[in-house]
């Protein structure tokens, strides 16, 4: 398959994994990779030397593929500068950026021959990031799990805003884990997909398996976007969430909610599967998950019903 997206990243099949903090090791990167798609090391969550040993592994794992893999870095990170520079020392084939100006970076990576794309929740970003001269622009909607824009959009709502202000190879994110979401958004004039919650909840992942689990087990309504004074994350509603809620109705303010959250809550909880204290991120498209699968399978079932999703719509009259 062969749209803007594939032959941006030279890849196969245009899915991305997301770059998930506690999620996204070398494992579920270099799985991704080696089944066609992009796969990311989640860079969130690793100190500056855990990184650079996760880039090794990555690379060790496709040695003689030729596939390609990425790390997805937040721009708020407090050791963005040594990221970087591994980056870039690295020679990292691609990046993704999110949480902050991509001004910033963006001319620095891709002078050092990377290419680089930005996350975005809204079209007046998507200019910013199209400005600061990235090479593609990934649409999250709300539905996403873990950090949020703070304008709420759907995907299904922010992929033809995205599409109308600019030509850059467009990836949808937030509320896709299946062949028939991927149409959807690509029907809307998304490129391809980039899923975080179907991967996370793949053998890959580095999640705990309790994490996972509970994941597999959750309903519809069962993830929250809250500690919007901070910033906008969805979570599982467990005993964390509901003193989040507490704190959030009765006025909190931002630095009580800061102290309420602390350093290491969501490793707390998807890392080491703590599921009553810990902070559980995930998006809402879990409830549609309810097993978790290698990712060679996942990437192929995906490929088998956007393909079956492609022949059931070409057969309608219009």
């Amino acid at each position: 398959m062969e749209t803007p997206v594939t032959k941006l990243f030279n890849i196969e099949f245009p899915v991305v994994s997301g770059g998930m903090v506690w999620c996204s090791g070398w494992r579920l990167a270099a799985a991704v990779s080696a089944a066609g798609g992009l796969g990311l090391i989640g860079a969130g969550s690793m100190h500056p030397e855990t990184l650079a040993e996760h880039i090794a592994k990555t690379r060790a794992a496709l040695a003689g593929t030729g596939r390609p893999f990425g790390v997805n870095v937040p721009l708020f990170y407090p050791e963005i500068e040594k990221i970087i520079g591994i980056l870039i020392n690295e020679k990292v084939p691609v990046v993704f950026t999110s949480g902050g100006n991509p001004a910033l970076y963006t001319e620095r990576l891709k002078s050092a021959g990377i290419t680089v794309a930005h996350v975005v929740a809204s079209a007046r970003f998507a200019r910013k990031a199209e400005a600061a001269g990235v090479d593609a622009v990934v649409a999250e909607g709300f539905e996403a799990g873990g950090h949020n824009g703070r304008e709420e959009i759907t995907t299904m709502t922010l992929i033809p805003q995205v599409r109308a202000v600019t030509k850059l190879p467009l990836l949808a994110a937030g509320g896709i884990a299946t062949g028939r979401g991927m149409l959807a958004t690509m029907a809307l004039g998304a490129d391809g997909v980039q899923m975080g919650t179907r991967f996370a909840l793949s053998q890959e992942s580095s999640a705990h398996e309790a994490f996972k689990n509970l994941c597999t087990t959750i309903g519809e309504g069962d993830t929250m976007l809250c500690l919007k004074k901070l910033s906008p994350v969805r979570m599982i509603r467990n005993d964390f969430y509901r003193q989040v809620a507490e704190a959030e109705a009765r006025g909190a303010s931002a630095e009580e909610l800061r102290e309420l959250l602390g350093a290491k809550r969501s490793k707390r909880g998807i890392f080491e599967g703590n599921l009553q204290e810990g902070e559980l991120e995930i998006g809402q498209i879990a409830s549609l998950i309810r097993k978790i699968e290698p990712v060679a399978d996942i990437m192929q079932n995906i490929a088998n019903e956007l393909r079956e999703a492609v022949k059931e719509v070409r057969q309608w009259e219009i």
